[in-house]
Formats: structure tokens, sequence, C-alpha cells
């Protein structure tokens, strides 16, 4: 495994949990507002301080009855194929699993479903199918993106989220993605934080203003269970 980042306790990152995060290197996405370039851009990768595995473990080793999960995160985390067995040994240990992924590889999310591997998956729905070159900047499928979907609908609990802003995506796209995903238990608004960002020009990109959120999160209640606003 390419590890790239460990925080050691988050409240946020598995709802619910008192867990920590792992982060994997590499991803098969460009999103230009992506706020871990240094797990994305090829040349930042190589100067990105790595996590061993082993000392991973002797974290978690320590962390046994104080924390409940492991979030594994990246990057994109599915593009390691040790994925299965790194973990297994999380489980191992008795903590849960959330599982951040971009969709793009079915075959692995589907194989760790299978295996009883992840408690929790979180999809980043990136934009409506028909933008979604634009936004992640590269070629896409979108057959294994819709079947990633239908993978994590399955998955003992699940979230669907967009980070949004408004120079990438319009009301009608957050509408376009509702009807998509319409009858999934939790979606989820990301707020767009200006800033560190995978391509420069965004770091001073408008996010939206909370009035516009709120008016968005209405707009797709119909659509699902629940609808969260992440600031």
């Amino acid at each position: 495994m390419l590890l790239g980042g460990l925080q050691k306790l988050t409240l946020i990152d598995y709802p619910g949990k008192i867990a920590a995060t792992v982060f994997t290197v590499g991803c098969n996405f460009y999103c230009p507002f992506c706020h871990n370039p240094e797990l994305v851009d090829v040349k930042k990768i190589k100067k990105q301080p790595r996590v061993s595995e082993k000392d991973f473990f002797e974290f978690l080793g320590g962390r046994q009855g104080l924390l409940e999960g492991v979030c594994v995160t990246g990057g994109e985390p599915t593009l390691q194929p040790d994925l299965p067995d790194f973990i297994s040994q999380i489980k191992n240990l008795g903590f849960l699993v959330k599982l951040d992924t971009n969709g793009t590889n079915p075959t692995m999310l589907e194989k760790l479903l299978t295996a009883n591997l992840v408690n929790f998956v979180a999809m980043d729905i990136k934009a409506p199918l028909e933008k979604y070159k634009k936004v992640v900047g590269l070629a896409v499928s979108l057959e294994n993106i819709q079947r990633s979907v239908e993978l994590t609908r399955r998955a003992p609990d699940y979230e669907f989220r967009t980070t949004v802003l408004p120079v990438l995506h319009s009301s009608k796209d957050i509408l376009s993605i509702g009807r998509w995903l319409q009858g999934a238990k939790k979606y989820c608004l990301q707020q767009f934080r200006p800033g560190k960002t995978l391509d420069l020009a965004y770091e001073k990109a408008k996010p939206f203003d909370s009035d516009k959120l709120a008016k968005l999160r209405g707009l797709l209640e119909i659509f699902f269970e629940k609808v969260e606003i992440r600031e």
C-alpha cells in the first residue's frame, strides 16, 4: 500500500464514529478543486512523505478500544491492488472501515463488498453524468461510475456526496444529480473551500453562499431520504 498521510483522530470523516483517517497515494481523476494535490499531482507525490504500513498498524494497535473505525481515503484507494488485504488487517483489529471512492473501479468495490470488508461507502459524485469529463479533467467510463453507484447502494451503510462550486455546478446540474440518484439513503452537498487546490486557478474560486446551499438542499429533499450540507 502507498500511504501518504494519517489523521490520527477525526469526528467528521466517519459519520457518527470516532475514527482515524488514512490517505492513499495516487488518483485517476484530476479535479481542479481537489484539496489533496500532494496525493494526486505526479510531481508533488514524489515529495510527499510516506506512512509505512508497519507504523500505521502499530498506531492502530495502540488505539484498540479508543477508536471505533478507520476511514480509507485518498487519492483513490481502489487503485491500490493490496487494498483488500490492507482492509482485512484493519478489520482483524476490530475496527469498522469506511471507504471513500470516486467510483471508477467497481470491480474492486464489488470485491470488498462481497467479502464484507467495508461497513460504509462514501462515493463522490463529481457532476451529472453528461458533465463528468469536464469536471474530473480526464476521460472516464460512465458505465463504471453507474455500476459503482449501484454497488454503493448495496453497502451496509453509504452516502453519495458532491463538492459543489458555482464555476462548475449550476442548480440544473445539482437537480440532474438528484434525479439520477433518487431514492438513495443519503446525499451530501459539500461546500468547496478556497485555498490549497490541485489547479492553482481554483485557489480563490468563489464558493456557494450558505443561503444558496440551503435552497439547493430544499430542492433535493424530494429525491433522497436525507440531504445534508457539509461545510
